[in-house]
């Protein structure tokens, strides 16, 4: 069957949820009946009445997704032909229709055909979900905006910041780090990957590199910390970079909060969010290791450099499906795929709901897309900083932009998300490429999924 006539709608998912009722344990796997649907591309097949999607008239007869977004296959299809990736997939999510998946390409150049279920590394795609389930305990009653994280980890209750960049000089923070200051990247917190950080070679040493799964441990560093405690721990012992609340920087925010997570829920990460995220929207695939039994479904990541494409991560020995992750990294660690992740995008547009299937309230879920940046903090012109994802604030001068209100994000292998409930679009961009300013490919995603919305 070819993968871009398919079109799966959310209902199956919602309906094997609503069968097991509310204070079941969700199923991990969608029954047979509802892969089935999905591999038929039949919603109906599997849909419960009143499920929002699950009334669209026989989506095995709407046009193929590549007919209907013909400017967003087209880019694909010319990257792929070009040979400046080996594949890409696209699933563009709209309320209440079936989600339209669009391919190109192959896993590997010597691999099988892309496909929705097909599994990237979707790095920094993490922190959106990390940012998510820190909202849920906000919702608990476990966790609030502004609550120092000291409250769960004593380590930070006496900080310091740098006061000269070139040497060791440093001071007493004025003000403690907060949840909301690591939502929104202004905790003070820096990233060994951000060579213009004077901190970027000690947190290198120190072995913080969290989305870093290769193993290897440089000339007089240390290895990296074993676990989100650790991590934390270690974190604790370096300076930071300015005042919490006091400038964007861009940071290993989200690993740390996802140790405030732990904390906070008595369990650790990754069970955390297969309980109470991956779980209930129906996501089997979203990971920090490629699940056992999907791993011929992994990606190759490729390096571009003007001599053209070498692979720099292997889809046949890759760490994501060779060394199980102990180190959950909530900035950069997951692997997805096309499908579970627009259902991630689905539950946004709808406003914490993805069909009968709520996993926080609507004011939760408003309030984790909306502006959250301390006063006075500026992130980039028109952009405001959410939970842990940008924010538009403004309408942008061209049509083919996002509206006031929408949220994204994007990984360092040249994926993407983003979901713009003004317009009710949202779309999910899945390649494996580095470094991801190599090709201009997200920005013009975007604009061909608004022309395509436009019917232009």
């Amino acid at each position: 069957m070819d993968p871009n006539a398919s079109s799966v709608c959310f209902a199956p998912a919602t309906e094997a949820r609503d069968r097991q009722g509310a204070g079941a344990p969700p199923d991990r796997r969608p029954d047979r009946r509802t892969v089935l649907a999905a591999a038929l591309g039949f919603a109906g097949l599997a849909a419960a009445p009143g499920i929002a999607g699950a009334g669209v008239a026989g989506c095995a007869s709407v046009r193929p997704a590549a007919a209907r977004y013909p400017a967003t296959q087209a880019l694909i299809d010319s990257y792929v032909g070009a040979r400046k990736l080996s594949g890409a997939a696209v699933a563009i999510v709209r309320p209440g229709a079936p989600v339209a998946y669009l391919t190109a390409g192959a896993r590997a150049f010597d691999g099988p055909a892309t496909t929705p279920d097909t599994l990237y590394r979707i790095y920094s795609m993490t922190k959106p979900v990390t940012g998510v389930a820190a909202m849920l305990l906000i919702e608990d009653g476990r966790l609030s905006l502004d609550q120092p994280i000291a409250d769960l980890l004593p380590a930070y209750r006496t900080m310091q910041v740098l006061v000269d960049p070139s040497g060791d000089e440093v001071r007493p923070a004025k003000r403690l780090i907060t949840v909301r200051h690591l939502l929104t990247h202004t905790a003070g917190l820096s990233y060994a990957i951000r060579p213009e950080s004077p901190l970027a070679r000690r947190y290198a040493q120190e072995g913080l590199t969290p989305g870093d799964r290769t193993g290897r441990v440089p000339a007089g560093a240390k290895a990296q910390p074993a676990t989100l405690a650790e991590f934390a721990d270690r974190l604790a012992g370096v300076p930071l970079n300015a005042d919490p609340g006091a400038r964007w920087e861009y940071s290993v925010a989200q690993d740390l909060l996802g140790r405030v997570i732990e904390v906070a829920s008595g369990m650790a990460f990754d069970r955390f969010l297969r309980q109470r995220i991956f779980d209930p929207l129906m996501m089997p695939d979203t990971a920090f290791d490629a699940p056992p039994g999907a791993r011929d479904r992994l990606t190759s990541v490729y390096g571009v450099s003007p001599q053209g494409l070498s692979v720099i991560d292997d889809r046949a020995d890759s760490p994501f499906a060779t060394r199980p992750a102990t180190l959950f990294a909530g900035g950069a660690g997951l692997v997805s795929t096309p499908q579970d992740y627009a259902r991630f995008v689905g539950m946004l547009l709808g406003d914490g709901a993805l069909g009968r299937v709520r996993i926080m309230s609507r004011e939760t879920a408003r309030l984790a897309m909306s502006n959250l940046l301390p006063e006075g903090v500026v992130y980039r012109p028109s952009k405001g900083f959410a939970a842990a994802m940008d924010i538009q604030l403004e309408q942008g001068v061209e049509p083919d932009e996002e509206a006031p209100g929408s949220v994204s994000w994007g990984g360092a292998a040249g994926t993407l998300m983003w979901a713009d409930r003004a317009s009710g679009l949202g779309l999910v961009l899945m390649t494996q490429y580095m470094p991801l300013r190599a090709y201009p490919l997200q920005d013009e995603i975007q604009k061909a999924a608004y022309r395509d919305l436009r019917g232009v």
